[in-house]
């Protein structure tokens, strides 16, 4: 029996969920950048209720969650996290390209987004699905890269 995979609009009864698995997903780089990174200290009942946020399930299962907000003509990309368990099994890439249906179907021209310089995978994988970066800058306390993608609107 196949489990059909679900990305539908996270509610309020799946913030606790999220905010599990976020620090779970970003866990690992408490010890690389010193601190926990800015999608852990999130309150993620606020985040639900604030932004665009979406959830892949697999029956009982939460792969990953999506975390976007609409910007004038643009969406921001705030956290995108996937059950380390999961990993290097397409998961990001499906939250990727929902990511970007997403803001096409919104009218948006691209899609911005930032993660921390030492997130160096992070990087190059956000580099390999188009996304170039503009700028760096620390903010919050964070040494942040921010990059775009442009969208063709068909």
């Amino acid at each position: 029996m196949h489990t059909v995979r679900v990305i539908r609009r996270a509610g309020q009864g799946d913030a606790e969920a999220i905010a599990a698995l976020v620090n779970q997903a970003y866990e690992p780089y408490i010890r690389r950048i010193g601190k926990k990174p800015g999608p852990m200290l999130d309150d993620y009942r606020q985040v639900v209720a604030d932004t665009h946020t979406f959830v892949l399930e697999e029956g009982a299962d939460l792969l990953g969650v999506l975390v976007m907000s609409l910007e004038d003509t643009g969406l921001l990309l705030i956290n995108i996290a996937v059950q380390p368990r999961y990993k290097g099994k397409g998961i990001g890439k499906i939250l990727m390209a929902f990511c970007e249906r997403h803001a096409l179907r919104n009218g948006c021209d691209a899609i911005r987004l930032y993660t921390h310089e030492l997130m160096t995978e992070n990087i190059a994988i956000y580099k390999k699905l188009g996304y170039q970066e503009t700028r760096r800058a620390t903010e919050n306390g964070f040494a942040r890269v921010f990059m775009r993608k442009a969208l063709s609107v068909r």
